[in-house]
């Protein structure tokens, strides 16, 4: 799995300052504030998003795109579970893909193969196939939410309000 290094770190600030979402580099070892899922992965706590070194990408954009989707109440009180619905859900994996393709050197597919490979499961058994096949419910709720143009295009800086 791709973890965040010193050019990805720089990258991801740049990708994700337009959102107003804050990142913190946490020490290599150090427990993650409000990490879900503990040990290296990503952790939210309001408007901060924090990582160490060894955190996968796939987990920060994850966390990011979860604070992006939610409204604006639920991020003013927002520590360490991001909630939301199935359809957000959906939404925030699709999100995690795009931007991949937004770093240099990464990708989306990159980000769907470490999605599968952290062990996120979908209808058709794959990231891959998911977002390409059957993701139109996901891509239309982040429209719906002018996260996203009519073409699906990102509409960067853009949160749920």
């Amino acid at each position: 799995m791709r973890a965040i290094d010193a050019s990805l770190h720089a990258a991801l600030v740049a990708l994700l300052k337009p959102y107003k979402l804050v990142i913190e580099l946490i020490e290599e070892g150090a427990t993650i504030p409000g990490s879900y899922w503990g040990e290296r992965e990503a952790g939210l706590i309001g408007s901060t998003l924090f990582i160490r070194p060894d955190t996968p990408l796939h987990s920060a954009l994850h966390e990011a795109a979860h604070f992006v989707c939610m409204d604006e109440a639920r991020r003013t009180g927002l520590d360490r579970d991001a909630g939301g619905d199935v359809s957000e859900e959906n939404a925030v994996c699709y999100l995690q893909i795009l931007w991949g393709d937004c770093l240099p050197g990464v990708g989306a597919d990159t980000i769907m193969t470490d999605m599968d490979e952290w062990g996120y499961t979908f209808r058709l058994g794959s990231a891959a196939r998911w977002f390409r096949e059957d993701a139109d419910d996901a891509r239309q709720w982040l429209q719906t939410r002018g996260l996203l143009d009519q073409r699906g295009a990102l509409r960067f800086g853009q949160r749920v309000a």
